[in-house]
């Protein structure tokens, strides 16, 4: 492990600093962060969105003193954008500025110097140190995205026609996110620790919530986040994650709600159902799906 970044005696020790840093974990999760710490594996994180797979990359960072490094990723993303790319404005200018001083051979060869290069963030996370990269919803990209990925998460390199192999002096923490919207290819998953996060369960939903919200009543918590879980088992096309209980326990504490029913949810379902069909049908069945 590398000795900038903060040492961990147990997976317990690891959830407590997430813990002070306002990340409440389960067990299995504090295990798979800490083995991914140890053993300087990427952690590969799959479920639903909402369940704080990202916000557990940011405070991996907050806790180890890292640079968090966050690629977002996108249906056509390429190397341009996540590794590096040239600058060629300054290039033409160096061009302008030589004039016909310079020998040609010279020339062309000064045109992929160091200081024309553009540091992406896979790249910006190997040459900073410590760092954590967050590639954040792999899905999201093309499955040819995945295959230049694979020097970097092997061997903490990246290779440059131009300038040769850049290596990490310090390999950075990975975290990969998925939402699952497609099948990531398993050469990529294989050089991962891979962890399924859940939704919590009951009583911590709500203590994450209290944490968020400390201001709201414990009671209006408890059922907002209890009629959050009945909304992730009526099927909807976007379940709401954490980050939605959170939302609809401010917006309704902003109101000056104290107690959830069924007038006030139907006015403040946006916080929580962000597709049209499933607002339509949880106002169809609202009672139901609010335990009333």
């Amino acid at each position: 492990m590398s000795p900038s970044l903060r040492e961990f005696a147990s997976p317990a020790d690891l959830g407590d600093a997430l813990d002070a840093a306002g990340y409440l974990s389960d067990r299995g999760l504090a295990t798979a962060a800490f083995l991914a710490l140890r053993m300087q594996r990427p952690l590969f994180l799959e479920g639903d969105p909402g369940v704080g797979k990202t916000a557990l990359a940011q405070t991996l960072a907050t806790i180890t003193g890292a640079e968090l490094v966050r690629l977002q990723c996108y249906e056509g993303i390429d190397a341009s954008q996540a590794l590096y790319d040239w600058d060629f404005p300054r290039q033409v200018l160096h061009l302008r500025a030589a004039g016909d001083a310079t020998d040609r051979t010279e020339l062309e060869h000064s045109l992929y110097d160091r200081r024309f290069l553009i540091a992406r963030p896979i790249l910006q996370a190997l040459e900073r140190a410590p760092a954590v990269l967050l590639i954040d919803e792999i899905d999201r990209a093309d499955d040819e995205f995945e295959a230049f990925l694979l020097e970097v998460l092997a061997d903490h390199a990246v290779t440059i026609t131009e300038l040769g192999t850049i290596r990490a002096t310090e390999p950075p923490l990975v975290v990969i996110t998925s939402n699952r919207t497609r099948e990531v290819h398993d050469a990529l998953k294989r050089r991962c620790l891979y962890h399924w996060v859940n939704h919590p369960e009951f009583a911590r939903e709500v203590a994450i919530v209290r944490r968020r919200v400390p201001e709201a009543a414990q009671g209006l918590a408890e059922q907002v986040a209890a009629a959050v879980a009945r909304l992730r088992t009526a099927n909807l096309l976007k379940p709401p994650g954490v980050a939605e209980t959170i939302d609809w326990t401010r917006a309704l504490h902003l109101l000056g709600v104290t107690r959830l029913d069924a007038e006030t949810a139907e006015a403040t379902l946006g916080a929580a159902v962000k597709y049209r069909e499933d607002l339509v049908r949880v106002q169809r069945e609202l009672a139901e799906l609010l335990g009333g």
